[in-house]
């Protein structure tokens, strides 16, 4: 005699929170959402308490944080040119960080893409718009690479820290700007603020149909999608994975380590000067002191907090990003000086490293009680 079919009704999948099994598949994406978006909420918590002590409403606080990043498409459109940039100096942190490398430098190589897609502009004035714009993103890109490779060679090489040497780079990168922006590539009609001659008009990138947005986003998310397919449906990238894992099994099984190391520090370097790059030819027009605004610096931020992910780089960039924009009508509206989003920021990234030590630590993520 055969039994009976289940009743549909108690056929009904399990939910996945009472699904081990579903936890135990996707406990890790869950953590790499869970505990960063934790550490963000714990550091927006702390630095209201730090708003309250100075007589201000933490609640006005987040209210003008929102207003100031998404509240109005003008609020957008700011957002997003800030982080354009962002995006990828993020990805010259999280490419290496594939070998298990710790690349601290994308400011400095921002600052050598800036200057390098300067030169090759002043240096070509006859030659028409598209032909400067293909060349300074050629020259931004090569400069920037050939910075962080250096450190990377200086990693593999002599076995200096690249932590320590692409920190290091940053310093030496904004010396050599202000050396020759105040120096032989000034222009003599820069006289309180010394800047280097106009790239011009007609070899600016412009900004997206539609909105006041420069192309620099598209080049960031285009820069991105790339890393991602790079880093995770290549063989390169696979070596590079195999690599930051275990750097002597990959030895063993004689992977050119060196190599994977100089060319994904180029590839980092170049994202960096990339971002140096459109914040000439899409923002300021010349290269001066104002490329040193930190994007450098929050773009290491963004990559921790995206876990390295190309991907997830992006989202988080924009909400860097707007936490930036709101700067200004934080100042505005409850006279707190701009630089109180710097504090945010760091505060951000003492708790993304703490939080770091609970990943593969939190047991229901396991499916387990």
């Amino acid at each position: 005699m055969t039994t009976e079919a289940a009743d549909p009704v108690e056929a009904v999948a399990v939910s996945p929170a009472a699904d081990p099994g579903f936890l135990q598949r996707y406990g890790t994406t869950i953590e790499y959402i869970l505990i960063p978006g934790a550490a963000l909420v714990g550091a927006l918590a702390v630095f209201g308490i730090f708003v309250a002590l100075f007589g201000k409403n933490p609640l006005d606080l987040y209210f003008y944080m929102y207003q100031g990043a998404f509240g109005t498409w003008f609020s957008w459109q700011n957002t997003l040119t800030r982080a354009a940039p962002l995006i990828l100096t993020a990805l010259c942190t999280a490419l290496p960080a594939q070998l298990g490398m710790v690349i601290i430098g994308g400011e400095g190589a921002l600052l050598i893409g800036a200057l390098s897609a300067t030169s090759i502009a002043l240096a070509i004035p006859w030659a028409p718009p598209l032909v400067v714009q293909i060349a300074m993103v050629c020259a931004g890109v090569v400069g920037g690479g050939l910075w962080i490779t250096l450190a990377g060679a200086l990693r593999q090489y002599r076995g200096v820290n690249e932590t320590i040497s692409s920190l290091l780079l940053v310093y030496i990168g904004l010396a050599i700007l202000n050396h020759l922006v105040e120096g032989v590539m000034r222009d003599p009609s820069s006289l309180n603020k010394p800047s280097t001659r106009e790239i011009g008009a007609a070899n600016m990138i412009g900004s997206i149909p539609g909105t006041d947005v420069h192309w620099g986003l598209v080049f960031g998310v285009v820069a991105a999608f790339a890393s991602y397919i790079l880093i995770y449906h290549t063989v390169f990238g696979f070596a590079a994975r195999v690599a930051g894992g275990n750097i002597r099994a990959a030895k063993i099984v004689g992977l050119g380590v060196g190599k994977l190391i100089l060319m994904i520090c180029f590839l980092a370097g170049g994202a960096a000067g990339l971002a140096g790059m459109i914040e000439v030819a899409a923002v300021q027009g010349r290269t001066n002191a104002n490329l040193a605004a930190g994007y450098g610096f929050t773009g290491i931020l963004v990559a921790f907090l995206a876990r390295q992910n190309p991907l997830a780089i992006i989202p988080v960039a924009i909400l860097l990003g707007g936490i930036s924009a709101s700067g200004g009508l934080l100042q505005r509206r409850l006279g707190l000086p701009d630089a109180s989003v710097l504090v945010l920021q760091g505060i951000i990234f003492v708790f993304v490293l703490a939080s770091d030590a609970l990943y593969g630590r939190i047991a229901f993520l396991k499916g387990k009680s």
